[in-house]
């Protein structure tokens, strides 16, 4: 009898703890941020709902194929991607499940969310904006010369500019939206004359074109945002010099205004907790969380009426600039005409 009394006290206590892990409230992150402020907002947001946070790191790329092998089976909850032709791709490829948050709506601009779906629901949500901005040689090169986009085209600017592939989705995300803004003829020939005005082959990343102006390689180049706010903040002087050889500009401040592009969320199609999962995004949306969500990578908040507190921002920019205001949807909807621009004018 005691032994018997035994192992059912045994077999209770398995499933009592069996129900208290099925008990257990998590979201399972799929992430291409690799931010260490990121991790204060995981601990915070599991501190103030009891949801634990299990995050894998891969790049926009990589997530998006993960996703597509697993199906129905994977794991994941939360998807945050970096680039908005990214965010696009997810949602054409039916990787994202279409959410309802009066939260979401209130906070996030409409023109950095996906379009409704049939039923009103939004597939991904923004979450930091950067922009795409010009830098300068401020020995050779006049700022009004490189205040549009349009003139990095001009022939005035032949041999001049440095830029990365033109295939490179924060490229592309560039493209979609000048092809938006002056229509496929007239951008198919924009792009015609920044092939014809390139210092050299496109080559590396944002933070190498903007060293290259430093160093004479080229006089003018095309970044992110924050990849000149993160050499503006470095201590190391290599970075001081080039920080004070580079003039900025933010282009088209007297038409359209400057491209932004996002950092954003979206449910999984397949999340097996889609409640926490819309959770954690209204979470990352609030104000408490928005300045350390685009501080983690030097961007602006992008919820209504959150104001940076970022130093090197606020510097570059003055403490405002004028962005343009077409929905990110359209710009991730011209990928595929882009791509084919690029290649008809041999943009590399």
């Amino acid at each position: 009898m005691l032994k018997r009394a035994a192992r059912l006290a045994s077999a209770a206590l398995l499933l009592s703890a069996g129900a208290a892990s099925a008990q257990e409230q998590v979201v399972n992150l799929y992430s291409a941020r690799h931010y260490s402020t990121d991790e204060a907002l995981y601990s915070n947001f599991t501190k103030a709902t009891g949801i634990k946070v299990n995050r894998v790191d891969s790049d926009d790329a990589g997530i998006l194929a993960r996703l597509k092998a697993e199906g129905t089976a994977s794991p994941a909850d939360v998807i945050l991607l970096v680039d908005a032709a990214r965010l696009y791709q997810g949602e054409a490829n039916g990787l994202f499940l279409p959410v309802k948050s009066a939260v979401l709506d209130e906070v996030i601009p409409a023109n950095l969310r996906s379009k409704p779906a049939a039923d009103g629901g939004i597939s991904w949500f923004g979450l930091s904006t950067r922009a795409r901005i010009v830098v300068y040689d401020k020995i050779k090169v006049k700022k009004e010369d490189v205040d549009t986009y349009e003139k990095l085209a001009d022939p005035r600017n032949k041999g001049k500019l440095c830029i990365r592939s033109g295939s490179h989705p924060y490229n592309l995300s560039l493209f979609g939206a000048v092809t938006e803004h002056l229509g496929d003829v007239k951008a198919e020939e924009w792009l015609k004359g920044l092939a014809a005005n390139m210092a050299r082959d496109p080559k590396g990343g944002d933070t190498d074109q903007i060293k290259a102006v430093a160093a004479g390689e080229c006089q003018i180049a095309v970044t992110n945002s924050y990849y000149l706010a993160r050499i503006m903040r470095s201590s190391n002087p290599e970075d001081r010099v080039v920080a004070d050889r580079v003039g900025v500009v933010f282009p088209n401040q007297n038409s359209w205004g400057t491209h932004l592009n996002i950092a954003g969320g979206a449910v999984a199609k397949y999340s097996k907790n889609p409640a926490n999962a819309v959770k954690f995004l209204e979470y990352l949306a609030s104000p408490e969380a928005q300045n350390y969500f685009a501080n983690g990578n030097n961007e602006w908040p992008a919820a209504k009426g959150v104001v940076t507190s970022n130093a090197a921002l606020k510097a570059m920019t003055g403490g405002s600039f004028k962005s343009e205001t077409i929905p990110i949807s359209a710009v991730g909807a011209n990928q595929t005409k882009v791509q084919q621009m690029l290649d008809r004018v041999g943009f590399k």
